[in-house]
């Protein structure tokens, strides 16, 4: 069967996220009649090769998606707020890389290989969940399946591209300068909003977005909120302490987690071996664990470190990590696209 060509629009063209899904798209050759790129008014006329042709990039506004089959938002979550009900209004699927909508009860909240029947669910606005959360519950989700989880304890190393590119900048520029003997002069790290700054260079900041009232940061109560959604189970406990370090692609994770069954550990590890989208990297006796390094470019979530815990029969200790460019965003929006497309050729 032939597969149906839809227009496709990429909301945040110019920036890491948005490049990586264009390059996404062109790579997995999803079946595209017309592609149009949109910005800011700042980044429009910025020309981008896709598929050997150039495209230029246009302003984004409210009638910019006449005509559009599937939008992929990741221009931040103001604008999702303003121009994701428009891209619906004109027949669009929205595909929404930002905060706005994740936890809009109307909304699914999907990771492909954990909730993909909630893709159909979808009132024209279809979330995709916090990088640091996807590879977290990529990894659980057969876990859940087979023992159920009970609690959840991680704790995560960020890269810094998860700031965005001049975060990117900064760490490089800082390092540099460190090197050098001179002040790492912080700008943008670990709010760009907030008025104290940080140096990431050799260091370990432990606060990603802003702190809520209850002493965590927005970035640990996304993680606590969305696995919970994505996994339809309230009764999970969860809790998270999120650090940005000095890495520039690939999140780490270090996860405990509470099993409501008695395990076997290979079979854990023949779980997860045969999970989608998953690849155990378990070897210490050798020194083989997952990497942010490996796993940067690499659509895959990678799983190591598997070890029993000493304290509770039923607890596991795993290390996990992803390309937060990757499946955590571009990798994962691209992934429900597909499936949207697939439906729409039956």
């Amino acid at each position: 069967m032939s597969k149906t060509k839809l227009n496709v629009a990429v909301v945040g063209a110019t920036g890491a996220v948005g490049e990586q899904i264009i390059g996404l798209l062109e790579k997995r050759d999803f079946p595209i009649d017309k592609l149009k790129l949109l910005s800011s008014a700042r980044s429009a006329g910025t020309r981008v090769t896709f598929k050997g042709q150039e495209i230029t990039v246009e302003e984004a506004g409210p009638d910019s998606f006449e005509g559009i089959d599937i939008a992929l938002f990741s221009a931040g979550g103001d604008v999702s707020k303003e121009l994701a009900p428009h891209a619906v209004r004109h027949g669009a699927v929205a595909i929404d890389n930002t905060n706005a909508f994740r936890m809009d009860p109307n909304t699914p909240l999907v990771v492909p290989e954990v909730n993909a029947d909630q893709i159909d669910e979808h009132q024209g606005i279809i979330a995709n969940p916090n990088c640091s959360t996807i590879q977290m519950v990529a990894a659980l989700k057969p876990l859940y399946d087979r023992y159920g989880i009970s609690r959840i304890i991680v704790s995560t190393y960020q890269a810094v591209s998860g700031a965005g590119s001049r975060a990117i900048d900064e760490l490089h520029r800082q390092t540099g300068e460190v090197l050098n003997g001179n002040a790492a002069n912080p700008d943008i790290l670990p709010v760009g909003s907030l008025p104290v700054k940080h140096q990431i260079a050799f260091n370990a900041i432990p606060q990603i977005d802003k702190f809520q009232d209850n002493g965590y940061t927005l970035e640990e109560m996304k993680m606590v909120r969305e696995t919970k959604k994505i996994l339809n189970d309230e009764s999970v406990l969860v809790t998270a302490t999120c650090v940005r370090i000095p890495v520039v692609y690939g999140h780490s994770e270090s996860v405990y987690v509470e099993l409501k069954e008695d395990y076997n550990l290979e079979e854990v590890r023949s779980l997860l071996e045969n999970a989608p989208g998953v690849t155990v990297v378990d070897d210490p006796a050798n020194q083989v664990y997952p990497l942010a390094t490996d796993a940067a470019g690499k659509n895959d979530v990678f799983v190591g470190r598997l070890r029993r815990d000493l304290t509770n029969e039923r607890g596991l200790n795993l290390w996990i990590v992803s390309d937060n460019l990757l499946k955590g965003a571009a990798w994962n929006a691209v992934q429900i696209a597909e499936v949207i497309a697939a439906n729409k050729s039956k």
